[in-house]
């Protein structure tokens, strides 16, 4: 795996965990899912810097936001108990097809 890949996994990782934290966080009133919150996204938001040193802005965005959306769609399904319908699941599946496509064929990441 590429550099630039992996430290945009490892972004996507990051604003995974801040964004789950931000449900247990009960809307900023419990102090340590805030904490963590504001940590996972400055480091996912310096990670995603970086690996502009290397991709263009518009195919790392299209990575960052698919995966992130399908992490926190399973995470909510699977530790908040929220029920994706059909629709939603097609979409999700969707929008992963779209990075595939992305990864496999374009010639303007770096592979």
């Amino acid at each position: 795996m590429p550099k630039a890949y992996l430290i945009l996994l490892l972004a996507v990782v990051a604003e995974t965990i801040g964004t789950t934290a931000l449900q247990t966080s009960q809307q900023f009133t419990r102090l340590w899912p805030s904490v963590l919150v504001v940590v996972s996204y400055v480091f996912a938001f310096y990670l995603l810097g970086l690996t502009l040193k290397y991709m263009p802005v518009g195919i790392v965005y299209a990575i960052w936001s698919g995966l992130g959306i399908a992490l926190i769609a399973a995470i909510g399904y699977f530790a908040f108990g929220q029920r994706l319908d059909w629709p939603a699941v097609i979409g999700l599946a969707m929008i992963l097809t779209g990075i595939l496509i992305i990864h496999l064929f374009s010639s303007t990441t770096s592979h």
